[in-house]
Protein backbone atom coordinates (compact mmCIF):
# COMPACT_ATOMS: atom_id res chain seq x y z
CA UNK A 1 0.00 0.00 0.00
CA UNK A 2 1.54 3.50 -1.07
CA UNK A 3 1.53 5.72 1.50
CA UNK A 4 -0.47 9.20 1.19
CA UNK A 5 1.44 12.59 0.43
CA UNK A 6 1.78 14.21 3.77
CA UNK A 7 0.17 17.80 2.39
CA UNK A 8 -2.63 16.27 1.64
CA UNK A 9 -3.14 14.31 5.09
CA UNK A 10 -2.78 17.47 6.94
CA UNK A 11 -4.93 19.44 3.91
CA UNK A 12 -1.96 21.90 4.05
CA UNK A 13 -0.50 23.64 0.86
CA UNK A 14 3.08 23.51 0.07
CA UNK A 15 3.90 27.00 0.73
CA UNK A 16 2.09 26.27 4.12
CA UNK A 17 3.92 28.15 6.92
CA UNK A 18 5.24 26.18 10.33
CA UNK A 19 2.23 27.89 12.16
CA UNK A 20 -0.66 26.96 9.57
CA UNK A 21 0.76 22.85 9.70
CA UNK A 22 0.74 23.11 13.44
CA UNK A 23 -2.78 24.37 13.71
CA UNK A 24 -3.65 21.92 10.57
CA UNK A 25 -2.55 18.76 12.76
CA UNK A 26 -3.89 20.10 16.17
CA UNK A 27 -7.48 20.11 14.52
CA UNK A 28 -6.72 16.80 12.66
CA UNK A 29 -5.70 14.81 16.15
CA UNK A 30 -8.65 16.46 18.48
CA UNK A 31 -10.69 15.19 16.01
CA UNK A 32 -9.39 11.38 15.25
CA UNK A 33 -8.43 11.37 18.90
CA UNK A 34 -8.97 8.02 20.23
CA UNK A 35 -10.55 8.97 23.45
CA UNK A 36 -13.53 10.37 21.08
CA UNK A 37 -13.70 8.05 18.79
CA UNK A 38 -13.41 4.86 21.42
CA UNK A 39 -13.08 1.86 19.46
CA UNK A 40 -13.11 3.55 15.69
CA UNK A 41 -9.94 1.62 14.11
CA UNK A 42 -10.02 3.65 11.51
CA UNK A 43 -9.80 6.89 13.43
CA UNK A 44 -6.92 5.43 15.63
CA UNK A 45 -5.10 5.14 11.92
CA UNK A 46 -5.89 8.44 10.92
CA UNK A 47 -4.52 10.23 14.05
CA UNK A 48 -1.09 8.23 13.79
CA UNK A 49 -1.28 8.95 10.41
CA UNK A 50 -1.54 12.66 11.31
CA UNK A 51 1.48 12.56 13.47
CA UNK A 52 3.02 10.74 11.35
CA UNK A 53 2.54 13.81 8.73
CA UNK A 54 3.85 16.13 11.35
CA UNK A 55 6.53 15.35 11.91
CA UNK A 56 7.75 15.50 8.78
CA UNK A 57 6.49 18.65 8.26
CA UNK A 58 7.00 20.30 11.29
CA UNK A 59 10.79 19.97 11.44
CA UNK A 60 12.20 21.95 8.88
CA UNK A 61 15.35 20.10 7.98
CA UNK A 62 12.79 16.99 7.80
CA UNK A 63 10.35 18.91 5.84
CA UNK A 64 13.06 19.96 3.12
CA UNK A 65 14.12 16.38 2.33
CA UNK A 66 10.57 15.45 1.47
CA UNK A 67 9.97 18.26 -0.64
CA UNK A 68 13.19 17.34 -2.77
CA UNK A 69 12.96 13.25 -2.36
CA UNK A 70 9.87 13.00 -1.25
CA UNK A 71 9.20 9.84 1.73
CA UNK A 72 12.34 8.03 0.84
CA UNK A 73 14.22 11.57 1.60
CA UNK A 74 12.92 11.20 5.35
CA UNK A 75 14.19 7.46 6.41
CA UNK A 76 13.02 4.14 6.98
CA UNK A 77 10.45 5.04 9.52
CA UNK A 78 8.57 6.96 6.21
CA UNK A 79 9.26 4.59 3.77
CA UNK A 80 6.83 2.36 2.31
CA UNK A 81 3.30 1.00 3.40
CA UNK A 82 3.11 -0.47 7.23
CA UNK A 83 5.83 2.15 8.35
CA UNK A 84 5.97 5.11 10.19
CA UNK A 85 4.00 5.27 13.20
CA UNK A 86 2.28 1.87 12.89
CA UNK A 87 4.02 0.27 15.50
CA UNK A 88 3.97 3.22 18.22
CA UNK A 89 1.99 3.44 21.42
CA UNK A 90 -0.26 6.20 21.77
CA UNK A 91 2.12 7.29 24.41
CA UNK A 92 4.89 7.36 22.15
CA UNK A 93 3.08 10.00 19.73
CA UNK A 94 1.71 11.89 22.67
CA UNK A 95 5.78 12.20 24.45
CA UNK A 96 6.99 13.17 20.64
CA UNK A 97 4.35 15.98 19.56
CA UNK A 98 2.94 16.81 23.33
CA UNK A 99 4.44 20.38 22.19
CA UNK A 100 1.96 21.46 19.98
CA UNK A 101 -0.83 21.56 22.69
CA UNK A 102 1.42 23.04 25.42
CA UNK A 103 1.98 19.53 28.14
CA UNK A 104 3.67 16.41 27.67
CA UNK A 105 0.34 14.67 27.52
CA UNK A 106 -2.24 17.10 27.07
CA UNK A 107 -4.92 14.78 24.97
CA UNK A 108 -5.77 13.15 28.43
CA UNK A 109 -6.15 16.76 30.10
CA UNK A 110 -8.65 18.20 26.98
CA UNK A 111 -10.79 14.94 26.91
CA UNK A 112 -10.77 14.03 30.45
CA UNK A 113 -10.14 10.38 29.39
CA UNK A 114 -6.69 8.76 29.71
CA UNK A 115 -4.77 7.25 32.91
CA UNK A 116 -3.93 10.74 34.23
CA UNK A 117 -6.97 11.68 35.31
CA UNK A 118 -7.26 11.56 39.27
CA UNK A 119 -3.79 10.44 39.98
CA UNK A 120 -2.65 11.58 43.20
CA UNK A 121 0.71 13.18 43.45
CA UNK A 122 3.43 11.02 44.94
CA UNK A 123 6.50 12.54 46.14
CA UNK A 124 9.83 10.77 44.79
CA UNK A 125 13.10 11.44 46.75
CA UNK A 126 16.23 12.75 45.17
CA UNK A 127 19.28 10.12 43.77
CA UNK A 128 22.26 10.13 46.12
CA UNK A 129 25.67 9.82 44.14
CA UNK A 130 28.65 8.14 46.31
CA UNK A 131 32.19 7.46 44.59
CA UNK A 132 33.83 4.04 45.74
CA UNK A 133 37.44 3.47 45.46
CA UNK A 134 39.03 -0.33 44.28
CA UNK A 135 42.15 -1.68 44.00
CA UNK A 136 42.69 -4.33 41.31
CA UNK A 137 42.02 -7.73 43.70
CA UNK A 138 38.47 -6.43 44.71
CA UNK A 139 37.90 -5.86 40.82
CA UNK A 140 38.85 -9.08 40.04
CA UNK A 141 36.95 -11.21 42.64
CA UNK A 142 34.06 -8.67 43.36
CA UNK A 143 33.49 -6.84 46.94
CA UNK A 144 30.65 -6.16 49.90
CA UNK A 145 32.01 -2.50 50.48
CA UNK A 146 29.96 -1.10 53.45
CA UNK A 147 29.45 2.99 53.47
CA UNK A 148 28.08 5.39 55.88
CA UNK A 149 25.56 7.51 53.60
CA UNK A 150 23.61 10.89 55.01
CA UNK A 151 20.36 11.20 53.72
CA UNK A 152 16.84 11.78 54.32
CA UNK A 153 14.63 9.12 55.77
CA UNK A 154 11.32 9.05 57.22
CA UNK A 155 10.50 11.39 60.51
CA UNK A 156 10.28 8.67 63.44
CA UNK A 157 7.65 11.01 65.16
CA UNK A 158 4.84 10.99 62.40
CA UNK A 159 6.16 7.92 60.85
CA UNK A 160 7.04 9.73 57.80
CA UNK A 161 3.39 11.07 57.54
CA UNK A 162 4.27 14.96 58.41
CA UNK A 163 1.58 15.55 60.33
CA UNK A 164 1.03 15.44 64.03
CA UNK A 165 -1.64 12.69 64.33
CA UNK A 166 -3.96 11.00 62.33
CA UNK A 167 -7.05 13.60 62.94
CA UNK A 168 -4.74 16.25 61.32
CA UNK A 169 -5.00 14.75 57.73
CA UNK A 170 -8.45 16.82 55.54
CA UNK A 171 -9.41 16.12 52.17
CA UNK A 172 -8.28 19.10 50.12
CA UNK A 173 -11.06 21.01 49.37
CA UNK A 174 -10.15 22.67 46.43
CA UNK A 175 -9.60 19.04 44.02
CA UNK A 176 -11.89 16.68 46.87
CA UNK A 177 -8.83 14.52 47.46
CA UNK A 178 -8.17 13.86 43.35
CA UNK A 179 -4.79 15.67 43.48
CA UNK A 180 -5.80 17.90 40.67
CA UNK A 181 -8.05 20.26 39.17
CA UNK A 182 -9.58 20.66 36.02
CA UNK A 183 -10.94 23.78 33.89
CA UNK A 184 -13.22 23.88 31.00
CA UNK A 185 -12.56 26.84 28.55
CA UNK A 186 -14.51 28.07 25.34
CA UNK A 187 -11.99 27.74 21.96
CA UNK A 188 -12.80 28.06 18.53
CA UNK A 189 -12.76 23.86 18.75
CA UNK A 190 -15.38 23.40 20.82
CA UNK A 191 -15.30 23.21 25.03
CA UNK A 192 -11.85 21.79 26.15
CA UNK A 193 -11.17 20.33 29.41
CA UNK A 194 -7.77 20.75 30.76
CA UNK A 195 -6.27 19.31 34.28
CA UNK A 196 -3.29 20.33 36.64
CA UNK A 197 -1.76 19.50 39.46
CA UNK A 198 -3.98 21.41 42.80
CA UNK A 199 -1.93 24.23 43.61
CA UNK A 200 -3.45 23.82 47.56
CA UNK A 201 -2.42 20.42 48.21
CA UNK A 202 0.46 20.13 45.51
CA UNK A 203 -1.01 17.21 43.80
CA UNK A 204 -1.58 15.09 47.44
CA UNK A 205 -5.03 15.37 47.30
CA UNK A 206 -5.38 16.05 51.10
CA UNK A 207 -4.04 19.31 53.65
CA UNK A 208 -2.55 19.01 56.91
CA UNK A 209 -3.75 21.08 59.92
CA UNK A 210 -1.26 20.70 62.33
CA UNK A 211 1.95 19.63 61.40
CA UNK A 212 4.86 17.08 63.44
CA UNK A 213 6.51 19.69 65.51
CA UNK A 214 9.86 17.33 64.49
CA UNK A 215 9.92 17.27 60.88
CA UNK A 216 8.09 20.61 60.73
CA UNK A 217 5.61 18.81 57.94
CA UNK A 218 8.10 17.37 55.71
CA UNK A 219 7.62 13.75 57.05
CA UNK A 220 11.53 13.92 56.40
CA UNK A 221 14.67 13.63 59.13
CA UNK A 222 18.66 13.28 57.94
CA UNK A 223 19.99 10.13 59.90
CA UNK A 224 23.55 8.40 58.86
CA UNK A 225 22.74 4.89 57.45
CA UNK A 226 25.43 1.74 56.49
CA UNK A 227 24.81 0.70 53.35
CA UNK A 228 26.42 -2.81 52.06
CA UNK A 229 26.92 -2.48 48.15
CA UNK A 230 27.61 -5.91 46.22
CA UNK A 231 29.95 -4.85 43.49
CA UNK A 232 30.20 -7.27 40.76
CA UNK A 233 33.40 -8.14 39.52
CA UNK A 234 35.12 -6.75 36.44
CA UNK A 235 33.77 -2.96 36.68
CA UNK A 236 36.17 0.04 36.14
CA UNK A 237 36.82 3.54 36.25
CA UNK A 238 33.67 5.80 35.66
CA UNK A 239 31.12 2.67 35.83
CA UNK A 240 27.79 3.59 37.52
CA UNK A 241 25.81 1.05 39.59
CA UNK A 242 22.83 1.44 41.05
CA UNK A 243 20.54 0.61 43.88
CA UNK A 244 16.95 1.28 43.63
CA UNK A 245 15.33 2.92 46.70
CA UNK A 246 18.73 3.64 48.90
CA UNK A 247 18.95 7.44 48.28
CA UNK A 248 16.95 10.00 49.93
CA UNK A 249 12.93 9.29 51.00
CA UNK A 250 10.02 11.04 49.37
CA UNK A 251 8.46 13.74 51.32
CA UNK A 252 5.50 12.64 53.22
CA UNK A 253 5.42 8.88 53.05
CA UNK A 254 6.87 9.24 49.21
CA UNK A 255 9.18 6.74 47.30
CA UNK A 256 12.85 6.37 47.76
CA UNK A 257 15.43 7.95 45.20
CA UNK A 258 18.41 5.64 43.88
CA UNK A 259 21.76 5.28 45.53
CA UNK A 260 24.51 5.84 42.65
CA UNK A 261 27.34 4.25 43.17
CA UNK A 262 30.79 5.77 41.16
CA UNK A 263 33.94 3.37 41.00
CA UNK A 264 37.42 5.04 41.13
CA UNK A 265 39.93 2.32 40.25
CA UNK A 266 43.12 2.84 42.17
CA UNK A 267 46.26 2.25 40.30
CA UNK A 268 48.26 -0.16 40.88
CA UNK A 269 52.02 0.17 41.47
CA UNK A 270 52.86 -2.42 38.87
CA UNK A 271 50.13 -3.96 37.05
CA UNK A 272 48.76 -1.64 34.66
CA UNK A 273 45.29 -1.91 32.94
CA UNK A 274 44.03 -2.32 29.29
CA UNK A 275 40.39 -2.96 29.03
CA UNK A 276 40.59 -6.68 30.87
CA UNK A 277 43.88 -7.08 29.87
CA UNK A 278 47.04 -6.45 32.09
CA UNK A 279 50.48 -5.31 31.21
CA UNK A 280 53.38 -5.48 33.17
CA UNK A 281 57.05 -4.45 32.44
CA UNK A 282 59.54 -6.87 33.36
CA UNK A 283 63.27 -5.58 33.39
CA UNK A 284 65.42 -8.62 32.81
CA UNK A 285 69.71 -8.21 32.80
CA UNK A 286 71.44 -9.07 29.33
CA UNK A 287 73.08 -12.39 30.64
CA UNK A 288 69.73 -13.91 32.14
CA UNK A 289 68.21 -12.82 28.28
CA UNK A 290 71.19 -14.59 26.97
CA UNK A 291 71.24 -17.81 29.01
CA UNK A 292 67.50 -18.03 30.33
CA UNK A 293 66.17 -17.74 33.85
CA UNK A 294 63.16 -18.08 35.85
CA UNK A 295 61.59 -15.01 37.65
CA UNK A 296 58.53 -14.03 39.75
CA UNK A 297 56.00 -11.20 38.59
CA UNK A 298 52.96 -10.08 40.08
CA UNK A 299 49.37 -11.07 39.10
CA UNK A 300 46.48 -10.01 41.04
CA UNK A 301 46.39 -13.83 42.93
CA UNK A 302 49.88 -12.72 43.93
CA UNK A 303 53.38 -13.91 42.49
CA UNK A 304 53.94 -16.49 39.64
CA UNK A 305 56.72 -17.86 38.43
CA UNK A 306 57.75 -17.59 34.61
CA UNK A 307 60.70 -19.07 32.56
CA UNK A 308 62.56 -16.51 30.49
CA UNK A 309 63.99 -18.69 27.33
CA UNK A 310 67.64 -18.85 26.60
CA UNK A 311 68.52 -15.97 23.99
CA UNK A 312 65.08 -14.21 24.66
CA UNK A 313 65.22 -10.74 22.96
CA UNK A 314 63.96 -7.38 24.17
CA UNK A 315 60.70 -6.51 23.00
CA UNK A 316 59.14 -9.70 23.18
CA UNK A 317 55.84 -9.93 24.80
CA UNK A 318 54.96 -13.56 27.21
CA UNK A 319 50.93 -13.65 27.72
CA UNK A 320 49.49 -15.39 30.35
CA UNK A 321 46.27 -16.67 29.58
CA UNK A 322 42.94 -15.87 31.94
CA UNK A 323 45.34 -13.88 34.17
CA UNK A 324 44.26 -10.71 33.37
CA UNK A 325 40.35 -9.14 34.57
CA UNK A 326 37.29 -10.36 34.02
CA UNK A 327 34.29 -9.26 32.16
CA UNK A 328 31.49 -7.74 33.47
CA UNK A 329 28.82 -9.30 34.04
CA UNK A 330 29.76 -12.18 32.03
CA UNK A 331 32.30 -15.13 31.08
CA UNK A 332 35.95 -15.39 30.64
CA UNK A 333 39.01 -13.56 31.66
CA UNK A 334 41.79 -11.14 29.98
CA UNK A 335 45.19 -11.84 29.85
CA UNK A 336 48.34 -10.89 31.90
CA UNK A 337 50.89 -9.47 28.66
CA UNK A 338 54.57 -9.39 29.99
CA UNK A 339 56.67 -6.56 27.83
CA UNK A 340 60.47 -7.91 28.49
CA UNK A 341 62.87 -5.12 28.44
CA UNK A 342 66.68 -5.75 28.59
CA UNK A 343 68.66 -3.74 30.67
CA UNK A 344 71.62 -2.27 29.21
CA UNK A 345 74.17 -1.07 32.31
CA UNK A 346 75.11 2.22 32.04
CA UNK A 347 78.20 2.36 34.25
CA UNK A 348 80.95 0.15 33.35
CA UNK A 349 83.84 -0.65 35.38
CA UNK A 350 87.32 -0.81 33.64
CA UNK A 351 87.42 -4.91 34.14
CA UNK A 352 83.99 -5.14 32.86
CA UNK A 353 84.60 -3.06 29.81
CA UNK A 354 87.36 -5.68 29.09
CA UNK A 355 85.61 -8.56 29.49
CA UNK A 356 82.86 -6.67 26.97
CA UNK A 357 85.55 -6.03 24.43
CA UNK A 358 86.74 -9.71 24.50
CA UNK A 359 82.99 -11.14 23.37
CA UNK A 360 82.34 -8.24 21.08
CA UNK A 361 84.09 -9.81 18.24
CA UNK A 362 82.51 -13.14 18.68
CA UNK A 363 80.30 -14.00 16.64
CA UNK A 364 77.55 -15.02 19.03
CA UNK A 365 77.31 -11.36 19.99
CA UNK A 366 76.76 -10.08 17.03
CA UNK A 367 72.99 -9.00 15.75
CA UNK A 368 72.08 -11.77 13.18
CA UNK A 369 67.85 -12.68 12.95
CA UNK A 370 66.83 -15.07 12.25
CA UNK A 371 63.24 -15.83 9.86
CA UNK A 372 61.43 -17.27 12.53
CA UNK A 373 62.39 -13.89 14.98
CA UNK A 374 59.71 -11.42 14.79
CA UNK A 375 59.97 -7.76 14.00
CA UNK A 376 58.80 -4.58 15.34
CA UNK A 377 55.34 -5.24 13.15
CA UNK A 378 54.65 -8.93 14.25
CA UNK A 379 54.96 -7.98 17.70
CA UNK A 380 52.58 -5.41 17.52
CA UNK A 381 50.23 -7.57 15.48
CA UNK A 382 50.65 -10.46 18.21
CA UNK A 383 49.99 -8.02 20.55
CA UNK A 384 46.87 -6.81 19.96
CA UNK A 385 45.52 -10.16 18.61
Amino acid sequence: MSKRDYYEVLGVSKNAEESEIKKAYRQMALKYHPDKNEGDKAAEEKFKEAAEAYEVLGNAEKKQRYDQYGHRGVGSSAAGGGGGFSGMSMDDIFSNFGDVFGGAHPFESFFGGGGGGGRKQVNRGSNLRIKVKLNLQEITNGVEKKVKVNKFVGCHPCKGSGAENASSFHTCSQCKGSGQVRRITNTILGQMQTTSTCPQCHGEGQTISSKCKSCHGSGLSKEEEVIAINIPPGVGEGIQLSMSGKGNMGERGGVAGDLLIVIEEIEDEELKRDGNNLLYDLHISFMDAAIGTQVEIPTVEGKARIKIDAGTQGGKVLRLKGKGLPQINGYGRGDLLINISIWTPKNLTAEEKTILEKLKESENFKPNPGKNDKNFFDRMKEYFN
